[in-house]
C-alpha cells in the first residue's frame, strides 16, 4: 500500500485521491453515501446518536444490530470494517480500515466497547478483536503489512495503551533513509482470551500474551508471556503466576 504522503500528494485529482484513501472505493454511489453520513459526525446529543445509529451501519462491510457511535468518530475506508452487534464506539474514536486486501481488515466482536479517543489503525495489516472486549481511553492499536494484531474475547485494555504490530523499520541498509525503509516483519501481536493490560502498557511486535495473563501498569512487553502469569517492568518480566 502506498504511504499516506505519496497517496495524498501523488498524481490524480484531489477527488480521486480522497475516494481511494479515505472512502476506499471508486464507487461514486459509495462516495456519496459516505459524504452523506459525515453530515451527522458532529450532530450533538440524542438526535445525533439516533441519526448515526440509523444511517452509519450501511457504510460498513457489516454492522450488527444495536451498535452506537458517539460524536466526532473518524471512519476511514468503512467498507473494510466489520462491526458486531451492540458495539459501542465512543467520542472521537478513529476506525481506520485502510488496506489493499479484499474483505474486512478491521473486525470488532459483539459487545466490544471503545472508550473516548481510541485509535484502531490498519496500515495494510489487520486488527481482529473478539467479543466482550473493553478498550479504554486514548489507547492506540496499529497493524502493518504482515504484522497483524489479534485480541481475543473478554480482554481488558487499560488507558493509554499501545499495541503495535510492525512498529519498527528495517534499518539494515545504512545508505537508505530510515523514513524510506520498509517496515520490519515481526509477526504482529496476539493477546489470547481474558488478557488484562494495565494503564500505559506497550505491547510490541512479535509478542503473544497467553490466556488469562496480566501486564502491570507502565509495562513494556517485548517478549511473549505465558498463560496465567503476571508481568511488570521495562522490559516486562514475569513476577509470578496467578494462583
Amino acid at each position: 500500500m502506498e504511504k499516506t504522503h505519496k497517496a495524498v500528494t501523488g498524481k490524480g485529482s484531489a477527488l480521486t485521491k480522497y475516494r481511494r484513501l479515505i472512502v476506499g472505493t471508486n464507487s461514486f454511489t459509495a462516495f456519496l453515501y459516505y459524504e452523506f453520513c459525515q453530515l451527522f459526525t458532529f450532530f450533538p446529543g440524542a438526535p445525533g446518536m439516533v441519526l448515526r445509529k440509523l444511517f452509519w451501519p450501511k457504510m460498513f462491510w457489516c454492522c450488527g444490530k444495536g451498535t452506537v457511535f458517539g460524536v466526532g468518530v473518524v471512519v476511514r475506508q468503512p467498507g473494510k470494517i466489520a462491526l458486531g452487534g451492540s458495539v459501542v464506539v465512543s467520542e472521537y474514536t478513529v476506525l481506520d480500515g485502510r488496506t489493499d486486501a479484499e474483505g474486512p481488515s478491521l473486525t470488532l466482536g459483539d459487545r466490544t466497547i471503545l472508550s473516548n479517543n481510541v485509535m484502531l489503525s490498519c496500515k495494510n495489516g489487520s486488527i481482529t478483536i473478539g467479543s466482550d472486549v473493553g478498550i479504554n481511553a486514548q489507547t492506540v492499536i496499529q497493524s502493518t503489512t504482515g504484522n497483524d494484531v489479534t485480541i481475543g474475547a473478554d480482554c481488558v485494555i487499560g488507558q493509554r495503551c499501545l499495541v503495535i504490530g510492525g512498529g519498527n523499520y528495517d534499518i539494515g541498509n545504512r545508505q537508505e533513509l530510515i523514513r524510506s525503509s520498509p517496515i520490519a516483519k515481526d509477526g504482529g501481536v496476539r493477546l489470547d482470551n481474558n488478557v488484562w493490560l494495565g494503564a500505559n502498557v506497550s505491547v510490541l511486535g512479535g509478542v503473544t500474551m497467553g490466556q488469562g495473563s496480566v501486564a502491570g501498569a507502565g509495562a513494556v512487553v517485548s517478549r511473549s508471556i505465558p498463560s496465567f502469569s503476571i508481568c511488570m517492568g521495562v522490559p516486562a518480566r514475569v513476577i509470578r503466576e496467578r494462583t
